[in-house]
């Protein structure tokens, strides 16, 4: 890089509205990353300053891994974060486990050695073209099918935090009546007329509900900050298990999750008037799936492009890299300060899920336009209510009831997201549709 260059950047790079821009990106990515490892931690059973570290690496490696895409992947500005399909994946797998027999110390060890394992996938297959096989897999009907099921995994989650059942065995009424009112203060914020107030529904949500919670309902306990050291705990969730069901899982996740990259790619052409190459999906994949292999290692949910960064770019128009960039330093920041951690580590999970819920409501309006256009007949139907429904139905079944299932694939069984998907790109790649719909 040339001096005139350098410089240009530098002076690009100190500009005010940058910065301002930059702390917008910063307060997207910690909304839709606070939540996650408070929710896994009380999964998990958790202490309190095992969240706090679990929340400090959480926010650094999410500013690192963002920052790693930029420099070295696919180089847009778009969130690398914790990636839904995972974190449903994962709670699904502790909560079959304990109806199993298994600690979730036991789970949680096999997690993170399959997390491993299938990082280690994602590098391969990406390195080896997996881009344009995903592209041919996930057809529009197979995506729209994997954003249904991901909502109602996800919206399901939030439920039973919305509800107090994180916490009590039956539903906390307080805790229901402040998430009612938490949901309906950001929808009517999202629905209103003021743009720029809009952009920041999610955090004035959390914030009012995080102050009413603590005031109203259950006052805070102190919890202490970790050391940095815990940035780089290796194996929180456990030594590394060998239950191979649950590494199967981790890997069908991995696989599917890797869906993720070809959505948000394909989302983000017209907006940066770019064409996704060969090239782009390789640096992409490669880069996820060293991010995949450092989750397995330190106990985080796994990574991948946020196709909900799509939505914030569109309403922002903050498509410029250099505020991204300071986004995601100022994020790795957050999580360099052991006293941030204790203090976001507080959040009560309830409000998070609360506020949540409305944002990932966006998901069925992603899917329903996967099929915009397209007419079924009384057999063409098959192909979008089959998995679907599929899915949603093993979503009631109770986690104990997959007990008489083989150990080896009780927990992908169990998961209809996985489930579903499986259906629905195995019915879209084996059948000819547009012959069906002929007769």
């Amino acid at each position: 890089m040339t001096e005139k260059a350098l410089t240009t950047n530098l002076r690009e790079f100190t500009r005010v509205h940058h910065w301002l821009a930059g702390l917008q990106w910063l307060l997207f990515m910690f909304a839709n990353t606070v939540v996650i490892p408070i929710s896994i931690g009380n999964a998990m059973h958790m202490s309190g300053a095992a969240i706090t570290s679990s929340m400090q690496r959480s926010f650094f490696y999410t500013g690192l891994a963002s920052l790693l895409q930029l420099l070295f992947g696919h180089g847009l500005p778009i969130m690398e974060g914790q990636s839904g399909v995972w974190w449903g994946a994962i709670l699904g797998v502790l909560a079959t486990a304990q109806e199993s027999g298994l600690t979730p110390l036991q789970a949680g060890g096999s997690l993170e050695a399959g997390i491993v394992i299938s990082g280690i996938t994602i590098v391969v297959l990406g390195w080896l073209g997996m881009g344009s096989i995903l592209k041919k897999w996930f057809t529009p009907i197979a995506s729209s099918v994997f954003l249904v099921l991901l909502a109602t995994e996800l919206i399901s989650i939030f439920m039973k935090g919305m509800l107090g059942l994180s916490s009590h065995a039956k539903i906390n009424l307080p805790t229901t009546l402040l998430s009612i009112v938490l949901i309906a203060l950001v929808m009517v914020i999202q629905l209103s007329r003021w743009r720029q107030l809009r952009n920041y529904s999610i955090l004035i949500g959390i914030a009012v509900g995080w102050v009413v919670f603590r005031l109203a309902i259950e006052p805070a306990q102190g919890i202490a900050p970790a050391g940095i050291s815990s940035l780089w705990t290796v194996y929180p969730w456990g030594p590394l298990g060998t239950d191979w069901g649950i590494m199967l899982t981790a890997v069908a996740a991995g696989l599917i999750n890797a869906s993720n990259t070809v959505a948000t790619l394909e989302g983000a052409r017209p907006l940066f008037h770019v064409e996704t190459t060969k090239k782009m999906y390789r640096k992409s994949f490669l880069i996820t799936g060293i991010n995949t292999i450092i989750s397995g290692f330190l106990g985080l949910v796994p990574y991948a492009p946020y196709t909900s960064s799509l939505g914030f770019l569109r309403s922002t128009q903050l498509f410029s890299r250099i505020p991204f960039a300071i986004g995601a330093i100022l994020f790795m920041i957050l999580g360099l300060v052991p006293s941030v951690g204790a203090f976001f580590a507080t959040l009560p999970v309830s409000v998070g899920d609360a506020v949540l819920l409305v944002a990932y409501l966006q998901l069925y309006g992603s899917a329903m336009q996967y099929i915009e256009g397209k007419t079924f007949n009384h057999l063409t139907i098959y192909r979008l209510a089959l998995p679907v429904l599929i899915g949603l139905g093993i979503f009631t079944i109770a986690p104990g009831a997959f007990v008489t299932i083989p150990a080896a694939v009780r927990p992908f069984l169990s998961n209809g997201l996985l489930v579903g998907v499986l259906i629905a790109v195995i019915f879209e790649n084996t059948i000819k549709w547009d012959m069906v719909k002929q007769k």
